[in-house]
């Protein structure tokens, strides 16, 4: 049983153990010190006494034998029969992981009327679907969803489990990976196997975006990991290709603990994932209605807005139009920045684009280091010139 005390007859009120508890924790007191309600057992004000007055036990861990867990799962995400895209990028990135491991690649398929989907998957590089098709699995709802999914886990161990970073699987994977006491990391930007170790090496953006951090999971199985839309590129279809598909049998359904009323659709225009242009709009448009000027482009070209964070921040734009670290990734055809700086956490949300064309009025803004074609000056005065010019050639086509 963990527990932890101070040893007073031990104690000379240094207050070294108060300096090296990151939650604060510890208070000296009289010249003693004393443990509140925030410490969270991690041990480190015991490393740091060199008096020898903290007692300190941590908890036994139940060492599980991992021998047992094998293959790699994908949750395949769908919404009402439609695949989202993120499925298939990570069955492209299983393939590439299951190389290395060598071991089978399996997408859980959970909905209703939804078993025509099987066949995509298995194109896309599942070798096994596990299929659950019932009434009850129609709506999304990461209780139900979560708790089915810790049953075929339970039944079937799993060594890896990937889930996409949407706002589904947000919710999802948490759940999962709490009820099955395992490690999970969220927004993965890249896999790597171990397989030596037979550990998935999961990397994301730390401390801001400013350090990218490689996180393992080397006690716990499965090792779990979101990881967002557009990262990874999907492996092209073979239509060839024939997985193993087991029809599940169905559990008592799971008793949802909310209730869906309506569906609400998005009336917010084409999604970020979908678009093939984006014009991202950052704090150099100056206010929220010169935003026009940049919906304006997008109308021209056919593509979408997006944001910064301090856009949205301001609340000129919603968002689900954040592009970044905190936002959504993206990778269209073409990219245009228009007043964005470039922080590190915007570019992390930029994956694969072909074309990036940056207005900016500094010309040592980050963003033109990344950018194939670079516009120095007002984004105010620029954006209608270019609105114009497209629209002028569209007309002299037709």
């Amino acid at each position: 049983m963990a527990g932890i005390k101070i040893i007073r007859e031990k104690c000379v009120g240094c207050k070294v153990c108060a300096g090296a508890c990151p939650f604060g924790a510890i208070e000296v007191t009289d010249k003693k010190a004393v443990i509140n309600q925030k410490c969270t057992l991690c041990g480190s004000c015991a490393e740091s006494c060199r008096f020898g007055a903290i007692d300190f036990q941590r908890e036994e861990e139940n060492k599980k034998d991992l021998s047992i867990y094998r293959g790699i799962w994908v949750f395949a995400e769908q919404r009402y029969g439609n695949l989202k895209n993120v499925s298939l990028e990570l069955l492209g990135k299983s393939r590439e992981l299951a190389k290395t491991l060598e071991i089978p690649v399996t997408a859980v398929l959970l909905g209703h009327n939804i078993k025509n989907l099987t066949d995509v998957l298995s194109s896309y590089g599942a070798d096994e679907v596990l299929v659950m098709d019932e009434e009850w699995l129609k709506d999304f709802n990461d209780h139900v969803y979560g708790e089915v999914m810790v049953r075929l886990i339970e039944d079937y161990k799993p060594e890896i489990v990937l889930i996409g970073a949407t706002s589904n699987g947000r919710s999802l994977a948490p759940h999962v990976s709490a009820t099955l006491r395992t490690g999970l990391t969220a927004d993965c930007t890249v896999l790597e196997a171990d397989r030596e170790e037979r550990l998935l090496l999961q990397t994301r953006p730390a401390f801001g975006g400013n350090l990218m951090a490689t996180i393992v999971c080397p006690n716990n199985r499965p090792q779990m990991a979101t990881v967002r839309p557009k990262v990874f590129r999907p492996m092209e279809p073979d239509m060839s290709r024939k997985a193993n598909v087991i029809m599940l049998q169905s559990p008592s359904p799971v008793e949802a603990f909310v209730k869906k009323i309506r569906n609400i659709d998005n009336q917010e225009g084409l999604s970020l994932a979908d678009a093939d242009i984006i014009v991202g709009v950052g704090r150099g448009i100056g206010s929220q209605k010169n935003i026009k000027l940049a919906q304006d482009l997008a109308d021209a070209l056919g593509g979408t807005l997006g944001s910064s964070r301090p856009v949205v921040d301001t609340g000129w734009m919603p968002y689900s139009r954040q592009v970044g670290q905190t936002g959504k990734t993206v990778a269209p055809k073409i990219y245009i920045a228009c007043g964005i700086s470039g922080a590190i956490q915007h570019l992390a949300g930029l994956a694969d684009i072909e074309t990036i064309v940056a207005i900016n009025t500094d010309p040592d803004a980050p963003i033109f280091k990344v950018a194939n074609y670079r516009i120095v000056g007002d984004v105010r005065e620029i954006l209608p010139l270019l609105t114009q010019q497209i629209i002028e050639a569209k007309s002299a086509k037709n």
